[in-house]
């Protein structure tokens, strides 16, 4: 069976397997992704923060432990939405909304950041959500997100240890399907140009642009590092809107 974005996750095996997964001390995530996010991110003091494509909203509790001021997660997955839910019990200034990144009603001038880690690339029109976000930032506010890296989204394998890569049809973009976890899951395919000018089309100034480099101290395993030393798993962008 095969499931569009945040749905996949709805499915409980899926849904168990992938918490398991991200209980591995070595996971790409907590490796690779997470700390270019936390770099790029830098302080937050008492920042509105929305982020879309919120998942469990672990890390949106780390972000109001570090002194944001508001806190609202975007999730389209029931499952993620209520271990969200649980996340932000204790916060009275965290919470989250039960609806795909497309449908919610962006309030206008709202946010000082806009977040979202690996969810654009299951959304099909990224330039309607680039403006969505656009308009419901402040002025210079900041939108920050992380994707699959297009050289892995453009030729989508079975997950697994892989021991080679292939890149092909690169420039054919547009709708890919991947096995992962046992199941199918939707994806997007776009080339690094194409992420850059659709934020420059919604009226963004991109300020940055990373990878994800790996960084030999949050490795434990010589192998696991040589192997990320290989390929770019993860693309980064920042955006600011005009003062």
């Amino acid at each position: 069976m095969s499931y569009r974005g945040s749905e996949f996750y709805d499915n409980e095996s899926n849904f168990e397997k992938y918490m398991l997964r991200r209980q591995w001390q070595e996971n790409a995530n907590d490796t690779l992704e997470k700390p270019v996010i936390s770099q790029l991110l830098g302080d937050i003091s008492d920042q509105h923060i929305l982020d879309l494509g919120c998942g469990d909203a672990g890390y949106g509790a780390e972000l109001l432990d570090k002194g944001c001021s508001t806190y609202v997660g975007i999730e389209g997955s029931r499952n993620m939405f209520e271990a969200a839910s649980s996340s932000l019990a204790a916060y009275s200034n965290g919470t989250v909304v039960h609806t795909m990144i497309e449908d919610y009603t962006y309030p206008p001038d709202a946010y000082d950041l806009v977040l979202s880690r690996l969810a654009i690339h299951y959304l099909q029109d990224i330039e309607h959500v680039f403006r969505c976000i656009h308009q419901t930032l402040k002025p210079s506010g900041r939108v920050i997100f992380s994707v699959e890296h297009p050289v892995i989204t453009s030729t989508l394998q079975p997950s697994g240890t892989r021991t080679n890569w292939v890149v092909d049809h690169y420039f054919n973009e547009g709708y890919r399907e991947q096995q992962w976890l046992g199941g199918t899951v939707h994806k997007y395919h776009r080339t690094v140009e194409a992420y850059f000018r659709a934020m420059q089309k919604a009226g963004f100034i991109v300020e940055q642009l990373r990878e994800s480099k790996p960084v030999r101290e949050n490795f434990t395993n010589d192998e696991t590092y040589e192997r990320r030393l290989r390929i770019p798993l993860f693309l980064f962008l920042v955006g600011r809107k005009n003062a």
